[in-house]
């Protein structure tokens, strides 16, 4: 979809909307004049609009044109997700466009937004919206809220852009795939989780493990074990602590877990990795 760089969107009204149950499915209403802009933060919606079904998961946005045909559940789920209703002036561009030499053509004077997407940073926009939410309870005029509604468009816009891996600079990239490692080795201690990774760099976590598993070759989860397995064979070697201690120390729910994973990895459980590094040390002694 294309909008004006030029001349500002008219808010209509926003919000957040939370399921109740797992039960509940979005009810047929039409669009008129309205975009809306849906942005997921829990859950998985299931919506049927101008003959299509989308899935929207947590972490990505659907941004909906106006038209005669209403929008709909297919399907029940619980979810969680803001939501804001705005018009654009239609003079300028198409309502839509499907090539991409269609929107060359007015790519200087328009920007252009997929109907949906994974957003890369999804907090950022959350604020955004929050903040709109603000204002209009404060009673702000209506510019202002045309403004700022315009702001959480083109905010999505800029996450788009600048989070897309053949958008986003090598150098930037390989900084973040070292603050991740940094991340990891100084949390290892800990159950790390990709989600705590990615809301402590600001990320969207399927956008992290990609770009991660791009640049390392190896799937993020994989490299925080083999990170900790790297950890274990340190104490396992250097000093005589219990497994049951080794697996706490590095964020284990038990030994018997801290086991399994350790030899997945290895192909030994712990004791037998020290069994054969004693024993090499005893040869080369």
């Amino acid at each position: 979809m294309l909008f004006s760089k030029e001349k500002p969107l008219h808010y209509l009204r926003t919000g957040k909307f939370k399921a109740l149950s797992s039960g509940w499915k979005h009810e047929r209403f039409p669009l008129d004049i309205d975009y809306e802009l849906i942005v997921m933060t829990e859950g998985t919606l299931y919506l049927r609009y101008q003959d299509e079904n989308f899935t929207v998961k947590e972490g990505e946005y659907l941004l909906l044109p106006p038209s005669t045909s209403f929008r709909e559940g297919f399907k029940e789920s619980y979810c969680s997700f803001y939501w804001m209703h705005f018009a654009a002036d239609p003079s300028s561009f198409p309502l839509c466009v499907t090539s991409d030499e269609q929107a060359q053509k007015y790519a200087e004077h328009a920007i252009r937004i997929p109907q949906t997407g994974s957003i890369p940073r999804p907090d950022k926009l959350v604020v955004q919206m929050k903040q709109l939410q603000d204002v209009v309870k404060n009673r702000y005029p209506q510019i202002s809220l045309d403004v700022m509604a315009t702001c959480v468009v083109t905010e999505l816009f800029g996450e788009l852009f600048l989070g897309s891996t053949s958008g986003q600079d090598p150098a930037d990239r390989k900084q973040i795939y070292l603050d991740i490692i940094d991340y990891i080795q100084t949390n290892i201690s800990r159950n790390i989780r990709i989600s705590e990774i990615a809301d402590a760099f600001g990320y969207n976590p399927k956008y992290l493990s990609h770009l991660f598993a791009e640049l390392r070759g190896i799937p993020l989860k994989q490299f925080i074990l083999s990170q900790k397995v790297d950890a274990a064979n340190f104490m396992l070697s250097d000093n005589d602590k219990a497994v049951t201690e080794i697996a706490a120390e590095l964020g284990f729910s038990d030994v018997h877990n801290f086991a399994r994973t350790y030899k997945k990895i290895t192909g030994l459980t712990p004791s037998e990795y020290r069994n054969a590094f004693a024993k090499r040390m005893l040869y080369h002694v």
